[in-house]
């Protein structure tokens, strides 16, 4: 498709020209760094490539919100392109953050590993909706779009990619959870609570369209799909939540996507929001894999312990070596006498992630000890768990 001609959908102008600016800069700061004869091309991607940037509007004038997200082509192996440029990327990120108020990053990639890669949600949002920084890399938009090409099915997104935007969504309700009860609760937190809850709104809809294979790069068009009466017609809502409430979390999660606001809500109307939507979490959770795994998720705790893997798209080999690397050997061979060291370390994430966050208040101590045992870190208790759980989830996500 043709790149999206504003960033926002009703940004004010001064926005749209701020955005720009910061296009301009991350492209000649990028002509910089690499040098002319690598340089592919650079893309924006996120909802302000995508054209659907969130808008906060405070004090009668518009801001960005959402992070700036450039992916920059260069010519030759990803991994030493990363090294090579990695640092003075990083510098230019931090310079343009401080600048406009939001983060800006840099991924560095090629347009060889797009158009040869799997069609993830990650290379299908890219692939489809996209703003190229002119002036910016040797390739044609004809060479851009030949990269593009093969990930513009949504159909192909494979539905462990559903999965894992479920567990980071969920994540983001742990980490709510464990603010919602610390000691202290200030703006800050409720603005990280209120924003992680509707992210997870968006995310319940989001999670059955592409289980269903009709996700969309649009939210917009994802919301219109999930309203038309033949969807839930067609195959029933997971069973623990109605299409009601789906629909109402999803509009809800679109409106906050494209017009965020700072929270100003109590911790009690806040608690009140998550807990509801734990419910609904769990039966999306359930009814996604059941689907994607072939046998019965059943409750929290019989997934979490079901023997099965979680993770089967990976392969053994590659997996050993992920863990090799990540934990060393002697957890190594403590993993291989549990049965679990060609197992992908997120494996350990959807298993102990539904005991942290729908499982019994409190943890008994043998489940706690046993979260321990898969993340690799004492858990003494549930916060102790939780933080366990953010450092793995912090790698593989």
């Amino acid at each position: 498709m043709s790149a999206p001609v504003f960033f926002t959908i009703d940004g004010s102008p001064a926005l749209e020209e701020r955005l720009a600016a910061v296009c301009r800069a991350a492209g000649e700061g990028a002509c910089a760094i690499v040098p002319a004869n690598r340089l592919q091309a650079m893309l924006l991607g996120g909802g302000y490539g995508r054209g659907e940037g969130g808008v906060l509007h405070e004090e009668g004038t518009d801001h960005p919100y959402n992070d700036l997200e450039f992916f920059v082509f260069i010519k030759g192996p990803v991994p030493l392109s990363d090294r090579q440029f990695r640092a003075a990327f990083d510098q230019l990120g931090h310079r343009l953050t401080e600048e406009i108020g939001i983060e800006v990053e840099f991924k560095i990639y090629s347009l060889e590993r797009l158009q040869a890669g799997e069609t993830t949600m990650f290379h299908y949002d890219l692939a489809s909706g996209h703003r190229v920084v002119p002036g910016c890399g040797s390739a044609t938009e004809a060479e851009i779009q030949a990269a593009c090409a093969p990930n513009l099915a949504a159909e192909r997104i494979p539905l462990h990619e559903a999965a894992r935007l479920m567990m980071n969504r969920c994540s983001g309700l742990l980490y709510s959870a464990r603010r919602l009860r610390a000691a202290h609760f200030g703006p800050e937190d409720a603005d990280f609570t209120a924003r992680n809850l509707a992210k997870l709104q968006l995310a319940l809809g989001d999670i059955l369209l592409a289980g269903r294979r009709q996700y969309h790069w649009s939210c917009r068009e994802r919301h219109r799909r999930l309203m038309e009466d033949s969807f839930f017609t067609a195959e029933a809502a997971p069973e623990g939540v109605s299409p009601a409430q789906l629909r109402a979390w999803h509009e809800e999660g679109v409106a906050f996507k494209l017009r965020p606001r700072h929270s100003r809500e109590s911790r009690e109307s806040l608690a009140a929001g998550h807990r509801e939507l734990m419910a609904g979490a769990w039966a999306v959770w359930r009814w996604l894999e059941t689907r994607r795994l072939g046998r019965e998720a059943g409750q929290p705790a019989a997934y979490a312990a079901d023997p099965g893997s979680k993770c089967p798209e990976t392969r053994a080999l590659k997996n050993t070596l992920v863990r090799l690397r990540a934990f060393g050997p002697a957890a190594w061979v403590g993993d291989a006498l549990k049965g679990r060291a060609m197992r992908y370390p997120r494996e350990a994430l959807f298993r102990t992630l539904p005991m942290l966050l729908w499982g019994p208040d409190p943890l008994p101590r043998k489940d706690l000890d046993w979260c321990g045992s898969l993340l690799h870190a004492p858990v003494p208790d549930w916060s102790g768990g939780v933080a366990a759980y953010e450092r793995l989830w912090q790698r593989f996500n």
